[in-house]
This record gives structure tokens, sequence and C-alpha cells, in this order.
């Protein structure tokens, strides 16, 4: 029971990385109907642009913010950056293309996941990069028998607060209400006087930021991050955003917890060795059994 508990935190900690990912996977395929290959390599960067904050600059912020005023402070630098990236990459990589259609676009955001994961390994170099334990601090809880780590609780704390800040401004807010237009039908939605070139420049900001900041989040977890990770954890998150419903915000959350738990159950009682092999066990029965996602809706098309 306690190996099932303490395993179970595990993964709703790794999970919260997968729906903060898969958010913006979400976002840009409900509005734009894109899948953007380069949203891995989105989280990749902040968690580089975290590392040169939390490590690099490390005598400046320890002394100046405090261990957990650093954390915080390459958080906000990460969310930052990875926004303006995000934004960056939309004018020059997909903008231009969208008139093409869909295909080209899809290539041009693999051609955009290529240029900044090389970009990465030929700023930060190809070598993995540590959080050191300097920077982040291990404080470990006793509580009833139970070893928790505090850095495991920030993190879903965290997570969760991000995850429901999003959920408000999608779903209550007259904002996300455009949103919500723009993604059903963006000609009409134009139409009735919202700005689309508003609602993407929204989502190619945020979902980006989100990336990034769980990008940090990672490299303060598991202390190591490499330039080529964004493709793991990109592919993971795109299938918790097709096991929770693409194009669907609370879909995309509640599929990356599941997608964390299983992995982690399935690494502790079958062999660590398999655990990308249940994610994408997942995936084939998901799209077998209910193609449109957990939360996914059906849509009828005319004939």
């Amino acid at each position: 029971m306690k190996i099932i508990i303490e395993q179970l935190l595990n993964g709703l900690t790794i999970g919260s990385f997968y729906s903060l990912i898969a958010m913006g996977y979400s976002m840009v395929y409900g509005v734009m109907k894109l899948i953007n290959f380069a949203h891995g390599d989105f989280f990749t960067f902040g968690s580089y642009l975290g590392y040169t904050l939390l490590v690099m600059g490390i005598s400046y912020v320890t002394s100046t913010l405090g261990v957990w005023g650093g954390m915080i402070a390459a958080m906000l630098i990460a969310a930052i950056g990875t926004g303006i990236l995000g934004i960056v990459v939309e004018r020059i990589a997909y903008r231009p293309i969208y008139p093409a259609g869909r295909l080209p676009a899809v290539v041009s955001a693999l051609g955009a996941s290529i240029f900044i994961q090389n970009a990465i390994m030929v700023i930060w170099g190809p070598r993995p990069q540590a959080y050191t334990s300097e920077v982040i601090p291990g404080y470990i809880l006793n509580i009833a028998g139970f070893r928790i780590n505090i850095l495991q609780i920030i993190i879903l704390l965290l997570s969760f607060l991000l995850m429901g800040i999003l959920y408000y401004i999608v779903q209550k807010t007259t904002f996300g209400a455009a949103i919500r237009a723009s993604a059903l039908d963006r000609e009409t939605a134009a139409l009735m006087g919202i700005n689309i070139n508003l609602i993407i420049f929204f989502i190619f900001a945020l979902g980006p930021a989100l990336g990034g900041t769980a990008g940090v989040m990672v490299g303060m977890y598991y202390r190591k991050i490499s330039f080529i990770m964004g493709w793991n954890f990109g592919l993971k998150a795109f299938t918790a955003t097709i096991l929770g419903g693409i194009g669907n915000i609370p879909g995309a959350m509640i599929g990356g917890l599941i997608l964390g738990v299983l992995e982690m159950l399935g690494s502790t009682y079958v062999s660590t060795a398999y655990k990308d092999v249940f994610v994408f066990l997942v995936l084939i029965l998901v799209l077998i059994f209910r193609p449109t996602g957990i939360l996914g809706e059906k849509i009828a098309e005319k004939v």
C-alpha cells in the first residue's frame, strides 16, 4: 500500500509535466488545426533558460533572491522567454504557410523543431547539463511513514494552479469564449468581430510558456536535461492530448495525469524497460475503442 501511494504521487508529478505540455498542443490544434511538432522543443528551451539562471548564475541568484526565489524567477523567465520564442516561430515558420494548407504547416513545424533543437545544442553544448543540488534543495518530509519530497509538492501545487488558471480563462471568461468560438469555426468567429490574430498570438505565447515552465520543473525534478529530451516528452504529451481528446483543454489535463500514473505503475510493477510501451499501448487502445479521446466529442459530417 505504501509503495502504491508513493508511486501514485510520483505518477501524478510526471503526469503534471505531460499535462502542462499537452495543453499547448491542444490549444494550437484546437484553433489552428495544426500539430505543432516544435512544441516539445519549446519545453527543452525553457528548461535550458532555467538552467542558465539557476546554475550558471548561481552566485548572483542565490545571494539576491535566495533558493526558492531563484526557482520562481527561473520559471518566470523560462515562461516569458519561451512564450516569446513561440510567437517568433509562429510569425516566421507558420504564418506564411497557412494559406498553403495543413500538410505544409506540419512539415514547417518539423523543420522548426529540428532548428530549435540544433540551436540549443550549439548554444549550450551537446552534453547533458545538470541542475545541481546546490540550487535545488532536496528536503524530504516523513508523514506517517511516507517519504515525500517537498519539491514534488511544490511542482504539483504549481502545476494544478496553472492548469486551473488556464481552465478558468478558457471556460469562464469572454476571451475564453472567443477562443472556443475560434476553435469551432475561425471564419465565422472573425465575421462576428473576434480578433483571430489576437487569439493566435495568445495561444502561441501561452502554450510555449506553459511548456517552458514544465521544462524548468523537469530539470529540478530529474536534475538532468539534454537538448534532445523535448522529443520524448513532446511525444508523450501529444499522446496525452489524444488520450484526453485533442483540442480539449480539460482532456489534455486529464490525459497527462492518467498517462503519468500508468507509466509509473507500469514501470514499478512490470519493468522500467517497458514504461514507454505502456504509454503507446494506451494510445493504440484509445485510437481503437475511442478515437475521439476521453473527453472528445464526435463530430457529425455531412455527406
